[in-house]
């Protein structure tokens, strides 16, 4: 008996980290939740984590899931997922992007097939993916997009601090056209009853990918817990669409702002 009762969600990027935490939380609230990425089997990816642990642990929570593997930078996989959600469930409701692909290089050793993917992943899957939500979305007169960014986004201050030379260039780049995507598409479909916002968190979050890049530790006691950015987006999956819309948010001051 949920907020999101009834209500029907797709998370990409939901094998691990935010993504997962984010699809556990929607399920608790009583949304079917449909879990997207490339992680099937235990051992595909150097990272901890699959699709089908995340449904695992919804449906052990009593939470109804389903498992949809797909590869973000190929079309025919963001069609299928959109296709498998609605002849699944009958529609989507709610869309969280949350997937990405991340190389940290400076950008005079970036190479174009790395660059090419992370906007594919990061810019156009969200772009295409909301473009394939929006005709039931405004057919039912209500919906709600959130795409996840980060403080990478931010322009950096010069002169530079000790980190400038990490490679975060492409990646904040990504981020910045996400965020500024995310405010036109909320204008455009204010009228429609459709929400659109964008959320990152206040600091890192510890996952496996942020672990991997050295960017954090799982016992950093200055690090955001996953739970804060699902409690975070729950708040911006489930409000009146024309009362919090076109948001550029932060985890803990969107839920301070709301307590």
């Amino acid at each position: 008996m949920g907020v999101l009762k009834d209500k029907v969600a797709v998370v990409t990027g939901a094998s691990r980290g935010i993504g997962a935490a984010i699809a556990i939380r929607l399920a608790e609230e009583g949304a079917k939740v449909v879990v997207a990425a490339r992680t099937v089997e235990a051992g595909q990816s150097r990272l901890a984590g699959t699709i089908g642990d995340t449904v695992a642990q919804i449906e052990a929570a009593g939470g109804t899931a389903v498992a949809q593997a797909t590869d973000l930078a190929l079309a025919a996989d963001r069609e299928a997922l959109v296709e498998a959600a609605t002849s699944r469930f009958g529609r989507v409701d709610v869309l969280v992007n949350n997937a990405a692909v991340t190389y940290f290089t400076p950008v005079a050793d970036f190479t174009e097939r790395r660059y090419a993917l992370m906007f594919e992943v990061q810019v156009n899957a969200p772009f295409h993916l909301a473009r394939l939500v929006l005709p039931g979305m405004r057919e039912r007169g209500e919906g709600w997009i959130l795409n996840i960014s980060s403080i990478a986004a931010r322009h950096p201050a010069l002169p530079p601090g000790p980190h400038a030379g990490r490679g975060g260039t492409v990646y904040g780049m990504c981020k910045a056209a996400l965020e500024r995507f995310t405010t036109g598409l909320a204008a455009e479909v204010y009228g429609d009853g459709i929400a659109v916002n964008a959320l990152s968190p206040n600091r890192v979050v510890p996952t496996p990918g942020t672990v991997f890049h050295h960017l954090t530790s799982d016992d950093d006691p200055n690090a955001e817990p996953p739970s804060v950015m699902a409690d975070a987006a729950l708040a911006l999956c489930h409000r009146p669409p024309g009362d919090l819309t076109g948001r550029i948010a932060y985890s803990q001051d969107l839920l301070a702002e709301l307590a």
